[in-house]
């Protein structure tokens, strides 16, 4: 069983469900041929497919084009459903940076014939997390700036204020679609810039004031 990690020692809790929100970004719908839709786009990973920083990203034998995402994610930490506002705003313990690590020469496939995008996102090791940082400790402001590197050189960074989507907008989506329970994650969407990464290749991730994270990719 996968667990959530929490910074400054806090009991760690199991993982539930993983959701993804794609799209949340203009640029990065307008770099990938995308439009930008008017209800967040949602997908799945699980809890198996979690690794921390410090542990490596294995690139799958099965794809020739695993792409790097860097994302804000949500940490649930009570059981909702039908959230209003302040409910979907209580309901965020915290925070953590991610990566939503994805083969976009299998889900590009898979858009083409129609198919669900799963096999292209959800697969071991492709999503990497930070510990969370409980919103007692430090409250989003909204304006943080996301940003990840592939050695040494920056492919991605911007601030969280240019999601289309904002974290309670998302929270309040997912939950009137499905029920949010205690350990479920929320990936929130990435900004452009995102490319391909090769084995050897180290990547460096950061959310300002919650966290980094350090990979590679064997």
């Amino acid at each position: 069983m996968k667990t959530v990690k929490f910074k400054n020692g806090r009991e760690d809790v199991s993982i539930g469900k993983i959701v993804c929100v794609g799209r949340n970004y203009a640029a990065h719908a307008k770099e990938l041929g995308h439009t930008i839709e008017e209800f967040p786009v949602i997908f799945l990973k699980t809890a198996s497919n979690v690794i921390y920083s410090g542990s490596p990203i294995i690139h799958p034998d099965y794809s020739n084009n695993l792409h790097h995402e860097v994302e804000l994610v949500l940490f649930i930490g009570e059981t909702i459903k039908n959230a209003d506002t302040i409910n979907a705003q209580r309901a965020i313990y915290g925070y953590a940076v991610g990566l939503d690590m994805t083969l976009r020469d299998l889900q590009n496939d898979f858009i083409k014939k129609g198919n669900p995008w799963t096999l292209s996102k959800s697969f071991d090791t492709s999503a990497v997390l930070s510990e969370i940082v409980i919103k007692d400790q430090y409250m989003l402001r909204g304006d943080e700036t996301i940003s990840l590197s592939v050695n040494g050189v920056t492919r991605q960074s911007t601030s969280i204020k240019n999601m289309i989507f904002s974290p309670v907008e998302i929270v309040k989506y997912i939950s009137s679609k499905m029920t949010l329970e205690m350990g479920d994650l929320i990936f929130t969407g990435t900004p452009e810039g995102v490319g391909q990464v090769v084995r050897g290749d180290n990547i460096e991730a950061s959310l300002e004031n919650i966290g980094s994270i350090s990979t590679n990719v064997i």
